[in-house]
């Protein structure tokens, strides 16, 4: 028997059908689903209101039992938490005394610092934590004794993000976050220890470059607050590691997919972007280790950092200039910098005293005897030239650093941005901006790239001056090194290796 025909356009009409019939039946559902759950909400609401209020209740019993257990007076406050803090406003009798928004803002702060972890018990000696933290010098420091507690846990997603660490650059993309880091201790780090699971680093460039041993020396010898790490220098372990460190220079593992999902590959380099390497891997490089405030780790040369940040600076006033006689040095050997530094220097010279030291100048000064080098500078010279060999974004190094700022001498810079120098509010800083320097010479004009500034006869470089300066740095502070991730970070500064550079 033969099947009768049918048009497409019945099967038109049945499949436009079909299709409301659904969309129908879909929108009664959610209808009645919705409907049955409409009077819920008041009823939860009026059910979390008063489970509050009995949870506010019993968080008031325990603290005044706990008050009058430790001898702690009905108008201190020990410790804060945001539900506390909100029960307090509410509930406190008028006659007692209620701290203000930003008292009640600092308390939280520092309970926030001195708790280890959320659901802990609250620990009688956590004020003398505090005063510690407040007084003592940071461990990262020479003689160091303050350790940071684990940072607190947060269930809720919105107090993790308000509370966050500040790790990373986007988290605070107008600091360094070098203290933040060397501060930072996971809140699970108590459970990570017992476990004795430990982190692996493979130095893929080897142990040679960083001047380590593997294993976990480095890390205990420093006494750092997270020392469940370990160092290794073997290639095998490329897919198992936790993170591949790189120093200086990239090599391809030739593992495209490492067993290890949460691997971190990270490089570390403190030159400029001129004499890097030129990566065309895409994702080769997860995490970076440099002078950049944006990398994720950031490695500085050196970095100024108060031991007390409550002790305010004295205003000093010192003469660089007393007693000296000659104006400016400059020790240097690398002659073939890519930013024309020597040749400003020499036309600089033209028309003022500027003594070169090294390979590069006409005085002499082994390094061997750094020291009387560097002595002869505090004693007679009132201007050094902290010239970097590149031009580059943040790249300040130890000339700036340790052959300036350590001696008693005025640094005129070249090599980051004037703000990059201006950025550094605890040190005395003389930087400058030029708007059109250029300089006259046998072929014409020729542009002059500089951070200094000159005045004086009619053929010097045509600048601009600006000069800003803060206090000089005082006792309470010191000099951290910029040092490899793996290595204990100096407390003050010294003559560097590439000081002469």
């Amino acid at each position: 028997m033969r099947r009768p025909k049918i048009s497409l356009k019945k099967y038109f009409y049945f499949t436009l059908i079909c299709a409301l019939l659904l969309i129908f039946g879909f929108n009664l559902k959610e209808y009645e689903i919705w409907k049955s759950n409409i009077t819920r909400p008041a009823l939860t609401a009026s059910q979390q209101q008063q489970q509050q209020q009995q949870q506010q209740q019993q968080q008031q019993q325990q603290q005044q039992q706990q008050r009058h257990v430790f001898g702690v007076e009905t108008n201190e406050v020990k410790s804060w938490s945001l539900e506390e803090a909100t029960s307090t406003y509410a509930s406190a009798p008028p006659a007692t005394p209620v701290p203000g928004p930003e008292q009640a803002q600092n308390l939280l702060q520092q309970q926030l610092e001195a708790e280890a972890g959320e659901g802990e018990e609250e620990d009688p000696s956590a004020d003398k934590r505090g005063e510690l933290a407040a007084t003592a010098k940071p461990w990262f420091f020479r003689n160091g004794e303050y350790y940071p507690r684990p940072a607190k846990a947060f269930s809720n997603r919105k107090a993790r993000k308000q509370h966050a660490p500040k790790l990373f650059p986007h988290q605070d993309p107008h600091s360094d976050r070098v203290v933040n880091q060397l501060m930072y201790v996971p809140h699970n780090y108590e459970q990570i220890k017992l476990s004795g699971k430990l982190k692996t680093i493979l130095l893929y460039n080897g142990l040679g470059p960083w001047n380590v041993k593997k294993g976990r020396e480095v890390f205990l010898r420093s006494k750092c607050p997270v020392d469940t790490c370990e160092l290794s220098a073997n290639r095998d372990l490329a897919s198992v590691a936790d993170m591949i460190l790189y120093k200086d220079n990239y090599i391809p593992t030739g593992i495209r997919r490492p067993s290890n999902r949460k691997q971190v590959s990270m490089m570390y380099y403190l030159e400029c972007p001129y004499h890097t390497q030129n990566v065309k891997v895409p994702d080769a490089i997860n995490w970076t280790a440099t002078y950049r405030r944006d990398s994720t780790v950031m490695a500085p040369y050196e970095k100024w950092q108060y031991y007390d940040v409550k002790v305010q600076q004295l205003e000093q006033d010192h003469n660089y200039a007393l007693n000296k006689t000659k104006k400016v040095a400059w020790f240097v050997s690398n002659c073939g910098a890519r930013n024309g530094r020597l040749q400003y220097a020499h036309e600089l010279q033209k028309h003022i005293e500027v003594d070169i030291y090294g390979g590069c100048g006409n005085f002499k000064c082994p390094r061997s005897t750094a020291d009387k080098c560097f002595d002869i500078l505090d004693n007679d010279y009132k201007f050094y030239l902290a010239f970097e060999n590149s031009n580059c974004k943040d790249y300040i190094t130890e000339k700036f650093f340790v052959n300036a700022l350590n001696r008693k001498v005025l640094p005129i810079v070249m090599g980051a941005r004037p703000e990059d120098y201006e950025s550094w509010p605890s040190i005395c800083i003389y930087s400058t901006r030029t708007t059109s320097c250029t300089t006259r010479t046998s072929s014409g004009r020729a542009p002059v790239s500089s951070s200094t500034r000159t005045s004086g006869a009619a053929s010097a470089p045509r600048c601009t001056m600006r000069i800003s300066c803060a206090s000089r740095p005082g006792t309470p502070m010191s000099m951290i090194g910029g040092v490899a991730p793996a290595s204990a970070p100096r407390a003050h500064g010294g003559i560097s290796r590439r000081a002469w550079m």
